[in-house]
């Protein structure tokens, strides 16, 4: 014959704990009674029961607690708990379900609370492994328990919160150096790295001397491709000490979809357990802060881009240039800027159709984004058919062999209409480098003009132009020709 099912039941209230277990015990239960729930928690900890049953809110010790305390320990993880309220109160429920409880019940439902028992305990998978964690006895140690465990469910609730308000970002870089402030208030690490798979990118933040020897970790760790540089953060919030520990590696979910993983390599195995906790929250409230901040750059990046030919649009290449301007008064650093206009580019649409004269403003876009205009420099669609290149930190003769070698390229450029056939392309630029009080408007004004100066000249050339930044109004333009490998006519 097997043994009672035993029950821990705690109600601080005499009356009515003693009426549920009379009535418990009519139904062939072994009930020990606690009319103190710290008591009654440390009678489950010393010996595991059946079930423990709680009244859901109690002075002192709740049933919440109890709950979240019994399920901390492995001694009492599995062990079925039911909470008991006055009231059927949403609320209520929601707490007992977030507590971790196998059910909330009303008080007096007796009938209801026996097969809650029956069922919960059914649902308990036997264990022989017979352990279980001694205490003292005394109220005091469960009370400093339950606070040590109110202690780190708030710290995880702030570490969640801040992790969350990352998604105001509006970046992924900024996102990843403030992440990494964080995380070094909260932990201490050698490098911590965060990868997303679409866009492909990699952040890491480390030690300035240890930058150079910390490449194969980090690649081996988040299985970043050879081809991929991470962005890198150094400073000393990270520490410079030998590799002693295995690397952490948490993966980053966003719902069903994989995002990418964050990597960490604390300083000591001492520290390991306590920062893989910490990475592993949050791992788990990244995900939507990176998806933010993806769909705030791929808005800003679709608000800067021409649709057609995938480079910059005019808006958001004269912010970027303006800003080049004021850079460029301040520290004396040259700068050009070059206009190109597609020779006969109307007759192309005219003769072959606007689906051809589409196709070479994509494939002249294409080229801009080549390595025919340095990364550094800005290339953009103008308007029409005419482009604009702005060269950062080049002098003048540097402009011009650039602007002649980018028109080199177009007119060796292969583009083919529907039928196969190639479209020849030209271009005639205008080049113009930046003067004092120059403008925007004034800058890109002279390019425009010696622009149409090669146009007049015959086409496929690149014309400097030669006025002044403040030249007066109707001044004729003055310019120097640099003609190209075929002039073209008409």
């Amino acid at each position: 014959m097997s043994p009672p099912t035993r029950i821990i039941l705690i109600d601080p209230l005499t009356a009515t704990r003693e009426v549920l277990a009379r009535r418990l015990r009519a139904q062939g239960f072994d009930v020990d009674e606690a009319g103190d729930p710290a008591v009654g928690a440390d009678m489950a900890l010393c010996e595991p029961p059946d079930a423990v049953v709680a009244d859901l809110w109690m002075p002192g010790v709740s049933g919440v607690q109890i709950c979240r305390l019994l399920r901390s320990e492995p001694a009492t993880a599995e062990v079925p708990i039911l909470l008991c309220g006055e009231t059927d109160e949403p609320r209520n429920r929601f707490w007992a379900d977030r507590a971790g409880a196998n059910a909330y019940l009303l008080k007096r439902r007796t009938g209801d609370l026996v097969r809650a028992i029956g069922r919960a305990i059914a649902a308990v998978k036997p264990s022989d492994s017979g352990f279980f964690m001694q205490l003292s006895g005394e109220s005091g140690d469960i009370r400093d328990r339950i606070a040590r465990q109110l202690d780190a469910a708030l710290f995880d609730s702030v570490l969640a919160s801040e992790v969350r308000a990352l998604a105001t970002c509006g970046d992924f870089e900024r996102l990843f150096d403030l992440l990494a402030q964080f995380l070094s208030q909260v932990t201490r690490y050698r490098w911590v790295a965060v990868t997303t798979h679409s866009p492909g990118r990699t952040a890491l933040h480390c030690h300035p001397a240890a930058a150079a020897t910390i490449d194969a970790e980090v690649r081996a760790a988040v299985r970043l491709p050879n081809h991929q540089t991470a962005r890198r953060i150094e400073d000393e919030d990270a520490f410079d000490v030998p590799a002693c520990a295995p690397v952490i590696v948490r993966d980053i979910p966003f719902g069903n979809e994989l995002l990418g993983q964050i990597a960490l390599s604390p300083c000591s195995a001492a520290e390991g357990e306590a920062a893989a906790s910490v990475l592993s929250l949050v791992a788990r409230e990244l995900g939507g802060s990176i998806r933010m901040a993806t769909l705030v750059e791929e808005s800003q990046r679709v608000a800067a881009t021409d649709p057609l030919t995938g480079i910059m649009n005019r808006r958001s290449f004269g912010a970027a240039v303006t800003r080049e301007l004021e850079r460029s008064r301040r520290y004396g650093y040259p700068f050009a800027v070059a206009l190109l206009d597609v020779d006969r580019f109307k007759s192309i649409n005219d003769q072959r159709g606007h689906g051809a004269g589409d196709e070479v403003l994509a494939s002249l876009g294409a080229l801009l984004s080549s390595e025919v205009v340095r990364k550094t420099d800005f290339v953009s669609r103008w308007g029409g058919e005419e482009f604009v290149v702005a060269y950062l930190s080049t002098e003048e003769e540097g402009a011009v062999v650039a602007a002649e070698r980018l028109r080199a390229a177009v007119e060796a450029m292969v583009v083919t209409d529907e039928h196969g056939e190639r479209i020849p392309v030209t271009v005639s630029i205008g080049l113009a480098s930046a003067r004092p009080g120059d403008t925007l408007a004034s800058l890109v004004g002279r390019a425009d003009r010696a622009m149409y100066a090669s146009k007049a000249g015959g086409r496929n050339r690149v014309t400097l132009s030669e006025e002044p930044a403040a030249a007066a109004a109707g001044a004729p333009p003055a310019h120097r020709r640099m003609e190209g490998g075929t002039n073209a006519t008409g």
